[in-house]
């Protein structure tokens, strides 16, 4: 049963009154939050380019693959065929489903734009076109429409003006060119691949694709594809992405809170009822508290937050899991609406398998903490909402992961929180679009704003060391920066609350059973010959062997396996991390219990990684 058993409580109060705002001069980076009309969300696109067959069998393909996306978009479909080139789009419609249907086209007939996702700067940049002579008049009140004109006018050097979420491919009809771009960040997914026709193929889920092209692979973040040489661009290049020296800003409190309330602010545009992912961690409760008072001030240029505009928030844990417990804590301080649900262990389990196939990953951690995360998101859906804001990034851009804490030198952390956050379009960005895409549900990331970003990766990285900090706690400086006992952002307990990672929060029971259930149901004998039945990024565990077995089932290629990385980690860490220390290479499971001598209620000084596949072999053996 995918349902998962509910208790609710429910305390309807409204937000705290917020102080007054502060009367400051207005900052070049502040982009003030915008009102939506008539906008398009979170959907699935998908294309094929150059295609060998006829109009008449490219349209009857494409609606078939295309309706695999449509759980992204379950409000209508759009779908053009421009000769060899199909374009689909599966389309969520937060309000006046009458209008606004994609794929987009110019005024002229020649520029078709297919679009998944925010540009939270539309109006500022139909401003811009404006002042620099170009006159544009929408069609429509998507924010995705700016997309047209600014390529007219810029051509591709336009898409480093975008602040957002998003995916699209645009077709030049007239130079019978196309382009295909991905966010900095990928918070939004994009998959492509080369069929045997020589056709190359785009969409936002492994799914559409992977039983018809022979080759396919995420599109990298932060690029655009380019027809006119096969290639693939970067667009997004801060200074902290292509340094080879480690950044040397000096940190101001006040800049890094300012900077991700703006943050928060440019997401909270919306229509329609919105909501807070709420763990009870410092992450999502940093965005609750921001938007719960960015709300009462209205600052969100009219959007909604619920019916009777309380701002609602939603939690999931077994029951007596430490968010369960921290979430309520929150709420109760900020006075949201709180909805705490809990499932059963059995509840989970049992959606294990679509979990897999909606996320399109084997790897661990991500599948340990989207089952929780995909249970609540069909509650959140059932109840009318389709926005909710999230507080994934952080641990990356500051360094907030519990094996931070063995970072030998600023050097080294400043590398790792480089190399994690390239890496989130396959970890948590996939984890946070999948889970809630998976039942129509938006999810926004305040974290990952390029602004943001920016600001918090230029740091000097000696600032963010947990070891350097006064208080020898992960992510100090986020802390510190919203530790205001004048006007308090959230309770004491929950502001130097240590990190635990989602998989844990919702109760450690719930990665115990997994580990459990893998240990009955995956032999010895499969174990020792793991290697032979998975040559690529061998299961290192009876757990891992499960996941990649139900991966293996939904999709059956080689291609499919290398769409997930391959590296040795500890409590989510690259394979650079573990020699920080010398239990890491034994202890190498994803939960944060496994960095020792840290984590409150880490594993047992016996929990050893090598050792259980070793005593696999030797019963297989044996046996």
């Amino acid at each position: 049963r995918l349902w998962p058993r509910v208790r609710v409580r429910v305390k309807r109060r409204c937000c705290p009154a917020a102080p007054p705002p502060r009367q400051e001069a207005p900052q070049p980076w502040a982009s003030p939050a915008e009102p939506s009309k008539k906008r398009a969300k979170m959907c699935g696109i998908f294309a094929i380019f150059n295609s060998s067959l006829s109009p008449d069998e490219l349209r009857k393909l494409m609606v078939a693959c295309s309706q695999r996306l449509r759980h992204r978009g379950p409000d209508w479909s759009g779908y053009q065929i421009h000769g060899s080139h199909g374009i689909a789009h599966e389309r969520l419609a937060i309000i006046d489903p009458e209008s606004g249907e994609q794929p987009l086209v110019s005024p002229c007939g020649n520029v078709i734009v297919c679009a998944n996702g925010e540009i939270y700067n539309y109006r500022t940049l139909y401003d811009e076109l404006k002042a620099d002579g170009c006159e544009y008049n929408p069609a429509t009140g998507s924010d995705c429409e700016v997309v047209i004109p600014l390529y007219q006018k810029y051509g591709m050097a336009f898409v480093d003006k975008l602040r957002g979420m998003f995916s699209f491919v645009i077709y030049d009809k007239a130079a019978d060119k196309f382009f295909a771009v991905r966010d900095h960040m990928g918070i939004t997914p994009m998959y492509y691949g080369h069929a045997s026709d020589g056709s190359i193929w785009f969409s936002s889920e492994m799914k559409a694709l992977h039983d018809q092209c022979s080759t396919y692979q995420q599109a990298p973040p932060g690029k655009y594809f380019s027809s006119e040489d096969g290639e693939f661009h970067q667009w997004f290049t801060p200074d902290w992405l292509t340094t080879t020296e480690s950044p040397s800003e000096t940190i101001h409190l006040a800049e890094l809170r300012d900077y991700f309330v703006n943050a928060v602010r440019r997401r909270m545009m919306s229509d329609v009822p919105w909501g807070v992912l709420l763990s009870g961690g410092l992450d999502s409760s940093l965005v609750a508290s921001i938007a719960c008072r960015l709300h009462k001030q209205g600052s969100n240029s009219g959007a909604k937050a619920f019916v009777g505009a309380r701002l609602h928030s939603f939690t999931i844990g077994l029951e007596g899991s430490p968010d369960l417990a921290a979430a309520e804590d929150v709420a109760d301080f900020l006075g949201t609406v709180h909805h705490g649900y809990t499932y059963t262990m059995q509840e989970g389990l049992d959606a294990i398998s679509e979990v897999i196939y909606h996320l399109e990953t084997y790897d661990v951690t991500t599948v340990r903490a989207s089952t929780p995360m995909f249970l609540m998101s069909r509650k959140i859906k059932a109840m009318g909402v389709k926005m909710v804001l999230s507080g994934e990034g952080a641990d990356e851009i500051l360094g907030g992961y519990l094996y931070f804490h063995h970072a030998p030198n600023g050097s080294e952390f400043f590398e790792e929180t480089r190399d994690k956050v390239a890496r989130l379009h396959k970890y948590d960005c996939l984890r946070a679009n999948k889970s809630t895409s998976a039942w129509g549900v938006e999810v926004r990331v305040p974290f990952l704003d390029a602004d943001f970003m920016n600001y918090a990766m230029g740091l000097e990285p000696e600032c963010k060391m947990p070891a350097k900090a006064p208080r020898k706690i992960e992510k100090y400086i986020l802390r510190k920066a919203f530790d205001t006992p004048e006007e308090p952002w959230l309770p004491q307990h929950i502001l130097w609350r240590q990190k635990e990672q989602f998989s844990d929060g919702v109760g450690y029971g719930w990665i115990d059973s997994l580990r459990d259930v893998a240990e009955a149901e995956v032999t010895d004998a499969q174990m020792a010959n793991a290697a032979h039945r998975f040559p690529y990024n061998t299961p290192a565990t009876k757990e891992a062997y499960r996941y990649r077995a139900i991966f293996e089932s939904h999709y059956p290629s080689h291609a499919a396996a290398t769409t997930v990385p391959a590296e040795a980690s500890i409590a989510c860490s690259t394979a650079r991390a573990m020699s920080w220390h010398e239990s890491f290479s034994k202890r190498a499971d994803p939960s944060g219990r496994a960095v020792a001598g840290v984590h409150d209620s880490e594993y047992s000084e016996n929990f050893d990684i090598e050792d259980d596949m070793n005593k696999a072999k030797k019963k297989a053996r044996t046996k």
